[in-house]
């Protein structure tokens, strides 16, 4: 007599499982809030790494646990302004208006529609040519971080994160992002030249520290596009915790077709299948940098559950 087969022992069952003991994780999870303003700069002169779906998830995920969350597009394509549901046409004031001809920021912030709490200053196509215009300017570094520091000085209710996402070179709108921030954060793509061009940017961020902004730091690694089929993904997670272990997040962000859909829907896919793996993986990340600025608490099975009351982080008045 053959044995009754377990179904709960099945591959796609584990799967149900875990996602079910992830989603129940999030769910009670109680993310802090920084007692001030932390500014990230999103960052990979490697294009296709993930950087503007991660700086929009990450904050759409943080803006769904109740934080107050400010994403700044300084990407000329536009593309942070569209998965949040903007207004990006090219007579929009935008971020191009904020950094060459000192409009205020409060004039060109937009709520997005994802959360409330999610606000976006939004990229047109003529920030394409801002990286000739800023030649010639005065404090030409460090025309964001001012308009930065006025705004959130001025807000009316403090934000918690501020999510600048670069386009894809140093140029001087990346620069000028690095100036603003207090915090950089590299999505880093599970595929083959990974590390390619990495030892130029964080030469560039060496450099920044030194001549202007001292405070910088490479605060947050993000390993993005895994595959867990693949003995390369696995690699280049294992190369990159050896070289940065303390700035690696403990989260993946696997490969998704539900990641690669939401955006076309002028979406995250925190709103867009917030069940999806994709989605969770993402909330798990956000929940994993609240928590590490908070002095490090971790979860239960990825996130952490209670909330530590000291949050040491940025204030707008220190951004000088």
């Amino acid at each position: 007599m053959t044995a009754e087969k377990n179904y709960d022992e099945t591959p796609l069952a584990r799967e149900v499982a875990e996602l079910t003991r992830r989603r129940i994780a999030l769910a009670d999870a109680v993310l802090p809030r920084p007692t001030h303003t932390r500014v990230f700069t999103v960052a990979n002169q490697k294009g296709g790494v993930g950087k503007t779906t991660s700086t929009v998830n990450l904050a759409a995920a943080l803006a769904q646990s109740g934080a107050r969350v400010l994403v700044i597009d300084l990407d000329p394509q536009g593309n942070a302004s569209t998965a949040l549901g903007v207004e990006h046409r090219s007579d929009t004031a935008s971020v191009y208006d904020v950094m060459i001809d000192d409009v205020p920021m409060r004039d060109v912030v937009q709520s997005s529609p994802e959360f409330t709490g999610l606000d976006c200053v939004p990229a047109t196509i003529h920030l394409a040519g801002a990286e000739i215009e800023l030649v010639s300017l005065v404090a030409r570094e460090q025309r964001l971080r001012t308009a930065l520091q006025n705004f959130l000085r001025d807000a009316p209710e403090p934000y918690h994160y501020v999510f600048i996402d670069c386009p894809p070179s140093l140029g001087l709108l990346t620069l000028n992002a690095f100036v603003a921030a207090r915090e950089v954060l590299i999505p880093i793509q599970c595929e083959y030249y990974a590390l390619e061009g990495l030892s130029q940017l964080l030469n560039n961020i060496e450099l920044i520290q030194k001549h202007l902004n001292q405070k910088l730091r490479l605060s947050t690694i993000l390993l993005t596009m895994y595959d867990s089929r693949t003995n390369l993904a696995n690699q280049v997670v294992d190369e990159v915790r050896e070289h940065f272990p303390d700035q690696t997040l403990t989260t993946v962000i696997p490969r998704s077709v539900r990641i690669s859909e939401a955006p076309s829907y002028g979406q995250s896919v925190i709103s867009y299948d917030t069940n999806s793996p994709g989605s969770l993986s993402y909330r798990e990340a956000a929940a994993e940098i609240a928590f590490r600025g908070a002095g490090g608490a971790t979860l239960n099975g990825g996130v952490a559950t209670t909330a530590p009351t000291d949050v040491p982080s940025v204030d707008a008045g220190e951004m000088n």
